[in-house]
């Protein structure tokens, strides 16, 4: 239990840097979004960027989620997710879970 308590404390540390306007971006570089907020355990991004760096535009005009678990570190002003950008954008939920 003590192992599980550390990972979350270090886990919830990774998220606590991030803010409101800060790039999403994949492990390899790709930019896949902009932070509009944290709900619960998920980022949500802005719906200007939904579908930024993507060629589905079905995307557009909606918000979309990431798991807050993809989050690797926080550089600066950008989030960096352990997943490389197509495999984020496979993850990316719609505002119900889906």
């Amino acid at each position: 239990m003590a192992g599980e308590h550390e990972h979350n404390a270090a886990h919830g540390a990774a998220h606590s840097g991030i803010r409101e306007h800060m790039e999403v971006i994949g492990a390899d570089g790709v930019h896949l979004g902009t932070v509009d907020s944290i709900e619960g355990d998920r980022i949500k991004l802005t719906k200007r960027d939904a579908s930024s760096g993507f060629a589905d535009e079905s995307h557009a005009g909606h918000h979309h989620y990431l798991p807050l678990g993809l989050v690797a570190e926080v550089e600066g002003d950008k989030v960096r997710l352990s997943a490389n950008g197509d495999v984020a954008y496979a993850m990316e939920q719609e505002e119900d879970g889906a």
